[in-house]
This record gives C-alpha cells, sequence and structure tokens, in this order.
C-alpha cells in the first residue's frame, strides 16, 4: 500500500506518519493485492480539535473515512475502525448479491468470508421507499421545509432553475446544497 501523509496546520512528524501508517495498514489483511492501492491521509488540526481524513480510491470503491478527536492518536485509531466497517459490509453486501451467480474473485479477500473478522451487520439494507411530488421552491424554502421535518436533508425543485436540488444540515451546523445537473 502506498501512503500520501498530508499536514495541514500540522508538520507530520516520522513518529505520526509511522503510527499512521501501522495503523492504515492493518486494514491489508482484508485485500488479496495492495501494490497498486494508494492511500491518501490529510491531517489538519484546528484549535483544539485534530481531524484526520482518509480516501482510499478503487475499482469499484471508494472508501473514505474522517475523524474529529481532541487526541491525534485516537482520531487515527476511530478511523481505522470506521474503515474496517465499511469494507466489511460492502464485502456482505458483495456476496450476498453475487453468491448464487459463480461471480470472479471478489475485491476483498477470504478472511471476511471464514470468519476470521466478523461479518457486519444488515444495518445498511433499504428498508422503505419514499415517493412523492417535488414542489417547485427556493433553497430558503426548503431549508425550512427540512427543519420543520426535522431531517438533515430535503429533496426539492428549484424554482429559478427547475432542476431537482438537495439542500442539508452541515457538521458545522451550516447548510449545503446539492445541485443536480
Amino acid at each position: 500500500m502506498k501512503y500520501n501523509v498530508r499536514g495541514e496546520n500540522i508538520e507530520v512528524t516520522p513518529a505520526i506518519r509511522e503510527y499512521v501508517e501501522s495503523k492504515i495498514g492493518k486494514i491489508k489483511r482484508y485485500f488479496d493485492s495492495t501494490e497498486t492501492v494508494e492511500c491518501k491521509v490529510n491531517l489538519k488540526v484546528n484549535n483544539n480539535t485534530q481531524k484526520i481524513e482518509v480516501t482510499i480510491p478503487m475499482t469499484g470503491l471508494v472508501l473514505r473515512a474522517e475523524e474529529r478527536h481532541s487526541d491525534l492518536y485516537a482520531a487515527i485509531d476511530l478511523v481505522v475502525d470506521k474503515l474496517e466497517r465499511q469494507i466489511r459490509k460492502h464485502k456482505t453486501k458483495v456476496n450476498r448479491k453475487l453468491r448464487d451467480t459463480g461471480a470472479p474473485k471478489y475485491l476483498f479477500n477470504e478472511a471476511v468470508e471464514n470468519g476470521s473478522v466478523a461479518v457486519a451487520d444488515e444495518e445498511d439494507e433499504l428498508v422503505r421507499t419514499k415517493r412523492y411530488n417535488l414542489k417547485p421552491m427556493d433553497s430558503e424554502e426548503a431549508i425550512l421545509q427540512m427543519n420543520m421535518l426535522g431531517h438533515n436533508f430535503f429533496v426539492f425543485l428549484n424554482a429559478a432553475t427547475n432542476e431537482t436540488n438537495v439542500v442539508y444540515k452541515r457538521n458545522d451546523g451550516k447548510y449545503g446544497i446539492i445541485e443536480a445537473h
């Protein structure tokens, strides 16, 4: 696995780099081959908060996790846990879909299948479908609707552009918009 470790407002010391590589290196056991896998790690420090973002682009899948914590080493541990959960969930879904079709070798190795690693539960399974008509409105009205419903996102038809948009509440408490083209 190739590592690209960058720091914003922090110097990436050899000790930090070694810790990141050793912890993230634990997920190698899930892959058949890691020579071509590139792991992008971005460490950020803002005030007393340490943030780590890890992105691992792969064929047909992008593993991405981020974590904030007051301790950088704790944030690294937590982000590795998130990555492992993502891998197990993806592996479970792929196997469930392709089990009966005689699919070619999977992206992840057999350690997940044979029980040496716990298989994820089915919490990501689709359990409900909602249908409703999109009403033309502006983004401010969509934010009001979202807040009235108590949701963290809201899909609407932008009255100005007549395109489908999504407003969402960000982790910092502000709002964002996704515009589909």
